[in-house]
C-alpha cells in the first residue's frame, strides 16, 4: 500500500514563497513545509486562510484511530440489547427499570451522535470526543426543558430519583460579616478570616479563569468579563446571601489574585500556542519512542491555533456581538448560583461540578463558532451548532429560574444600585451612538466638504499653470539655468 503523500499548503510549495504576500505566519518559523490549518483529517479545505490561523504540516496518516467505525459500534450495541432482551431477566421494581430504561435510551442517544454527528472545528483528542460533547448538550437541554414543564414541587421530588439526598432546602452560606483581616479580638488567630475564605472555590476561580482565558483569547475581554462579575454580586447580594462578600474578597482574592493569575497565566497559554509549530506526524511513522511518547501528548494538543482578534470597535455589528458575549457569559455564571438555590442543591454537589465541566468542554467549542461567523460571515452563514445549545441552554437555565423562584427574583433592587447601572447602560448607549452613528456622520461630512474644496480650487486654477514645465537636470538647476539640457547643448 503505497504511503500517502504530505498535505501541501495552496499557498506555500516545498522551500518557496507564498504566493500572497498578505498571507502571515503565526507560530513562527517552521522547519518543513506547511499546510494550511483546514486541512484537517476528515475534514473539508477552506477556500481561504486568515492571517491569525497558524499554519500546520500534516503527513495525512490515517490509522485505525482516526477512521469511522460506525459497523463496530452498531454491532455492539445490537449485542448489549440483545443480552437485555433474551439473557437478562428484567426486575420487578418500576422505578429501577424506569431508570435504566432513560439512561439506555441516553447511552444509544450518544452512540447514534458520537458516530453520525457534524464534526465541530476541534479536532484534538478525536473529533468524536466533541461530538460526544454536543450530544450531551442536547440531552442537557432536554433535561431543562422538562424541568421547565414541571411544576416547582415536582421539579424538584423529581430531582430525588438523581439523589436521594437532594430535595431539601439548603441554607446558603454567608461570606460577610466580619471583614476585618487583622482581628486582634481573637488572639489565637487573629487572621482566621482570611484562612476561613480558602475553601475548595480559591482554586476553582483560578482554574476557571484560566480556563475561560484559553476560550475568549483576549485579556481585556477577560478583566471585563471578571469585574463585572463582581459589579453584578454587588448588585444581587440582597437576592442571594452568598453573594454577600467583604471588600477585600471581592477585589483582594477574586479579581487579583485568584481571577487576575488564571488570566495571566491562560495568556502565556494562548502565547505559547499561538508560537509553537504544528507538525503532525503518524506515530508508526515515527522511528524513535521518546519521538512516540511526544506524540501521544501533543495529541491532546490543539490541531492548529486561530488567534482571535475581537476588534469590538471596528463596527456595529461586531460591538453588539461582543456586548452580546460578555451578557451570556454573564449570565451563564449567574446561572451556576441561581440553580442551585432554586433546585436545593448544595455548592458541594457532584451535579454541580459536573455542569462546571460540561460547560468547560462545551464552552472552547461554541466561542470557536461565534468568532468564525462573525469574522468570515460569507463561508460561515450560519452560527455553529454548539453555539446555538450553549446559548438555548444558558436561557432555558434562566427561565427555570425566574419560574421556581419568582419572589427571589423580583425583589427590590436598592436605589443606588438602580442608579449605577442606569448611569453605565446610559454611558453605553452614548458611546454607541457616537462611535457608530455621530462620528462617522463627521467624518462622512468632513470628507465631503474638503473634496468639495478641492474641486473649487481645481477650477479656479489658471489654465496656464497647469500645463507641465519640461524636465530639466540636476545640474541645470544648481547652475541656476532652468533650460532643459538638450536646449543648451543645441
Amino acid at each position: 500500500m503505497a504511503k500517502p503523500e504530505p498535505k501541501k499548503s495552496s499557498s506555500l510549495g516545498f522551500g518557496g514563497r507564498p504566493a500572497s504576500e498578505e498571507q502571515e505566519v503565526s507560530n513562527g518559523p517552521a522547519e518543513s513545509p506547511v499546510t494550511g490549518a483546514a486541512h484537517e483529517p476528515g475534514g473539508r479545505t477552506k477556500p481561504g486562510k486568515r492571517s491569525t490561523e497558524s499554519e500546520v504540516y500534516d503527513d495525512g496518516t490515517n490509522t485505525f484511530f482516526w477512521r469511522a467505525h460506525t459497523l463496530t459500534v452498531l454491532f455492539i450495541l445490537t449485542c448489549a440489547l440483545v443480552y437485555v432482551t433474551l439473557l437478562e431477566e428484567t426486575p420487578q421494581d418500576t422505578a429501577y427499570n424506569t431508570k435504566r430504561g432513560i439512561v439506555a435510551s441516553i447511552l444509544v442517544f450518544l452512540c447514534f451522535g458520537v458516530t453520525q454527528a457534524k464534526d465541530g472545528p476541534f479536532s484534538r483528542p478525536h473529533p468524536a470526543y466533541w461530538r460526544f460533547w454536543l450530544c450531551v448538550s442536547v440531552v442537557y437541554e432536554l433535561f431543562l426543558i422538562f424541568i421547565l414543564f414541571q411544576t416547582v414541587q415536582d421539579g424538584r421530588l423529581f430531582m430525588k430519583y438523581i439523589d436521594p439526598k437532594l430535595g431539601v432546602p439548603l441554607p446558603e452560606r454567608d461570606y460577610g460579616g466580619n471583614c476585618l483581616i487583622y482581628d486582634p479580638g481573637n488572639t489565637t488567630d487573629p487572621f482566621h478570616n482570611i484562612w476561613d475564605k480558602m475553601d475548595g472555590f480559591v482554586p476553582a476561580h483560578f482554574l476557571g479563569w484560566y480556563i475561560k482565558t484559553l476560550m475568549i483569547r483576549d485579556w481585556w475581554m477577560c478583566m471585563i468579563i471578571s469585574v463585572m462579575f463582581e459589579f453584578m454580586e454587588y448588585s444581587l447580594e440582597h437576592q442571594l446571601p452568598n453573594f454577600s462578600e467583604c471588600w477585600w474578597d471581592h477585589w483582594i482574592m477574586d479579581v487579583l489574585v485568584c481571577n487576575g493569575l488564571g488570566i495571566y497565566c491562560g495568556m502565556k497559554t494562548l502565547g505559547w500556542l499561538s508560537m509553537k509549530p504544528y507538525q503532525w506526524q503518524g506515530l508508526w511513522n515515527i522511528p524513535t519512542y521518546k519521538g512516540k511518547i511526544k506524540r501521544i501528548a501533543f495529541q491532546f494538543t490543539p490541531y492548529s491555533w486561530v488567534k482571535f482578534e475581537w476588534r469590538p470597535a471596528s463596527n456595529l455589528r461586531r460591538w453588539l456581538a461582543v456586548l452580546g458575549i460578555i451578557f451570556m457569559f454573564l449570565l451563564a455564571e449567574l446561572n451556576t448560583f441561581y440553580l442551585k438555590f432554586v433546585l436545593w442543591m448544595p455548592p458541594e454537589h457532584y451535579l454541580v461540578l459536573l455542569r462546571l465541566v460540561f460547560f468547560v468542554n462545551v464552552g472552547g467549542v461554541a466561542m470557536r463558532e461565534i468568532y468564525d461567523f462573525m469574522d468570515d460571515p460569507k463561508f460561515h452563514k450560519k452560527l455553529g451548532q454548539q453555539a446555538w445549545l450553549v446559548a438555548a441552554i444558558t436561557v432555558t437555565e434562566f427561565l427555570i429560574v425566574v419560574k421556581y423562584d419568582p419572589k427571589t427574583i423580583m425583589l427590590p433592587i436598592p436605589f443606588f444600585i438602580t442608579q449605577f447601572w442606569i448611569l453605565g447602560i446610559v454611558l453605553i448607549l452614548t458611546w454607541t451612538l457616537w462611535r457608530f452613528f455621530i462620528r462617522d456622520i463627521t467624518l462622512r461630512y468632513k470628507e465631503t466638504r474638503r473634496r468639495k474644496q478641492e474641486g473649487s480650487a481645481e477650477r479656479e486654477r489658471p489654465p496656464g499653470n497647469s500645463s507641465r514645465t519640461p524636465v530639466t537636470s540636476g545640474r541645470s538647476k544648481l547652475n541656476g539655468d532652468t533650460d532643459p539640457l538638450r536646449q543648451r547643448k543645441s
